[in-house]
């Protein structure tokens, strides 16, 4: 009887190591990706090298310290990563309520402006499907994108680049979907959301969305994104306008209003 209760010992303790063993390997490869972001080096990312003047022109504002412009996204940069951090958020959609509100270049440049933190890496992705417009920004010359990840399923790795700039990577659009809601609600692409989510503790991914009352787009998406942020036109953009994408808006995080274009200056500053 003895013996046979040593056996039984045995068994129960091997067991119960094999049960921790696996418990602790799926930890592990569940845990997301380390990454010294002092140190990065691209090797499956594509790196292109953008003239200055280039981005410059197209009001790209890759870092000059002497940009009053520059000054102003800092400030941006500030309010979003406090409101990010505070609730343990790392993504954020930006939108507006209509067409040339500027959505686009702020996602850029604030994407350029978090980036430029040493802590932090960007991802910036082009989910305005109907209309993509980050590329052209960066250069002429049209590359793939996310639309052939959805329609001909290329590899996310032969999609990303990195336009020069230190812990900046753009995913880019390429060709208008027109079927863009479903797509953007589909199982590939929540999928794809939920990768670049959750890969790297330390990435923030800034995703450019359309107009949100030109589509249903951005209410469609809106479920797998931890916030929004609202871009409006100073002179343009109507208050009611403002009230109906607010409204649209409301039941999801909206981390704040970017007033775009104005004209309000800053004396003290000498600007």
């Amino acid at each position: 009887m003895e013996k046979l209760k040593k056996a039984l010992d045995r068994a129960r303790d091997r067991k119960n190591a094999t049960v921790t063993e696996n418990r602790h390997k799926k930890t592990v490869s569940q845990s997301p990706e380390s990454v010294d972001l002092t140190k990065i080096t691209y090797t499956s990312t594509k790196s292109i090298n953008i003239p200055a003047e280039f981005l410059r022109e197209k009001r790209v504002y890759s870092g000059n310290k002497s940009d009053p412009i520059f000054d102003q996204y800092k400030v941006l940069r500030t309010h979003v990563l406090q409101s990010l951090k505070s609730n343990q958020w790392n993504s954020l959609a930006i939108t507006s309520p209509n067409e040339n509100c500027g959505k686009t270049l702020t996602s850029i440049n604030l994407a350029i402006s978090i980036a430029r933190e040493v802590n932090q890496s960007v991802l910036l992705v082009d989910l305005d499907l109907r209309r993509p417009s980050i590329l052209p920004h960066f250069m002429d010359e049209k590359l793939p994108g996310i639309s052939d990840f959805i329609n001909e399923d290329k590899e996310l790795s032969e999609l990303l680049i990195n336009p020069g700039l230190e812990r900046l990577v753009i995913l880019p659009g390429n060709e208008s979907l027109e079927n863009s809601s479903e797509m953007l609600s589909s199982p590939r692409v929540v999928k794809l959301v939920d990768e670049l989510k959750n890969r790297y503790p330390n990435r923030i991914v800034i995703f450019d969305m359309p107009p949100v009352l030109s589509c249903d787009d951005v209410i469609a998406f809106s479920p797998y994104v931890d916030a929004l942020m609202l871009v409006i036109e100073e002179g343009v953009t109507r208050k009611d306008e403002l009230k109906r994408a607010y409204e649209l808006t409301s039941k999801f995080n909206i981390v704040g209003v970017v007033l775009n274009k104005s004209k309000e200056t800053y004396l003290a500053y000498g600007y």
